[in-house]
């Protein structure tokens, strides 16, 4: 059987932690920050975890 191979729009979205958490970036951080309050903007700054609904098929995404 050959290797899974990753699929590489999911790995350039996601990482996993060391102890297997998913984390992912916020969406609005892209464009038009200009408008957008900096309370706001350091707010979306932070990574946090993938839904654990999504989990299973973006480990499976990433090859684990």
């Amino acid at each position: 059987m050959p290797k899974m191979k990753t699929h590489s729009g999911t790995n350039k979205r996601f990482r996993l932690t060391g102890s297997g958490k998913i984390m992912r970036r916020r969406a609005n951080t892209n464009h038009l920050l200009e408008r957008k309050s900096s309370r706001y903007t350091r707010r979306l700054a932070k990574e946090v975890t993938v839904a654990p609904s999504d989990v299973k098929e973006i480990k499976k995404l990433l090859g684990k």
